[in-house]
């Protein structure tokens, strides 16, 4: 499905569901949430050990992330104005 069909479908620009390919913040959560119908991503589940997996998937993914883009290189910070 090209990005024109999906915003068609869902009713929306082709922007916004650019957009939200990116996961820029800013994007209405229900249209998010109908693009993401309309493509079959399931959003939510009652699966409790579906829920843990994906928790747990998630959580060892976080680990592998450094805790910080940049190294900060600024000195003190003098706010005596």
């Amino acid at each position: 499905m090209t990005t024109e069909q999906l915003a068609e479908r869902a009713g929306v620009s082709r922007g916004l569901v650019q957009r939200a390919e990116r996961g820029e913040l800013g994007c209405a959560v229900g249209a998010v949430f109908e693009m993401a119908a309309i493509v079959g991503v399931p959003l939510f589940t009652a699966d409790k050990e579906q829920l843990l997996a994906a928790k747990s998937a998630a959580e060892k993914t976080l680990q592998l992330l450094p805790s910080s883009a940049r190294a900060s290189n600024a000195g003190p910070v003098s706010d005596d104005f």
